[in-house]
């Protein structure tokens, strides 16, 4: 699939987050915006697995720990967070869980701010590199990823 392929689905994902923040607001506990996310995205038709394990592998040996998916909506996988901003461990914990499940989008989603504020990174196997992407799936160079709120 192209990643233009992923855009209503995407985009309902963002809807259904608008919600759960303007219902929920900042200050809650990552764990119920999951939950109320999960939830959400079930009232819309949009089958979702919230702590999807993610087996982690060590020279073709799969070691015992594994990553939990906070939400995963098909190929897509949603990082939910409650921080203040958005930090540069974030975004490469969600660059590290596209690169060990194959998945080729993820949302960074981050409910602790007065407003949504999220972003979207797409991941390429070819290159093994993840990049931001805009609203219509567009790769994003050169992009400030601070203050980042959906459009």
């Amino acid at each position: 699939m192209k990643l233009r392929d992923y855009k209503d689905v995407v985009y309902q994902i963002i809807g259904a987050a608008m919600v759960v923040h303007a219902e929920l607001h900042k200050g809650l506990l990552e764990p119920i915006y999951q939950e109320a996310l999960s939830w959400e995205l079930e009232q819309r038709g949009i089958s979702n697995r919230r702590e999807a394990q993610l087996s982690v592998f060590y020279k073709e040996h799969e070691l015992e720990k594994k990553y939990r998916i906070d939400i995963l909506v098909e190929d897509i996988i949603i990082e939910v967070k409650v921080a203040t901003r958005l930090l540069p461990e974030h975004r490469a914990q969600l660059c590290n869980y596209l690169r060990l499940a194959n998945k080729p989008i993820g949302l960074l989603i981050n409910f602790g701010e007065n407003d949504l504020v999220g972003e979207r990174w797409a991941y390429d196997q070819e290159s093994n590199e993840c990049f931001l992407i805009d609203k219509n799936m567009m790769p994003l160079y050169d992009t400030n990823c601070d203050d980042l709120i959906y459009e």
